[in-house]
């Protein structure tokens, strides 16, 4: 998770200089989880991926349940 974050911001400018030289054979030597389209957005409770919600840093199922708890601050579970 964090781990590739950190390789991406690592290896950027590197990436950048490859890319404009043109040289995908020392572009292909890289880490390959130096690419930033290998990063996804993680829950930041659970580590989920999938159903992650931008503003909130948070999965559906996390959302839900904090805001059923009340504890995120203008969100509410409506309920009829």
């Amino acid at each position: 998770m964090k781990h590739i974050q950190k390789l991406v911001d690592k290896y950027a400018d590197k990436r950048k200089e490859l890319k404009e030289a043109g040289d995908y054979e020392a572009l292909a030597k890289l880490p390959r989880n130096s690419s930033p389209t290998r990063y996804r957005n993680y829950c930041k409770l659970t580590g989920r991926t999938r159903g992650y919600y931008r503003k909130f840093g948070l999965s559906r199922i996390m959302i839900r349940e904090l805001a059923a708890q009340g504890m995120i601050p203008g969100l509410k579970k409506s309920s009829w």
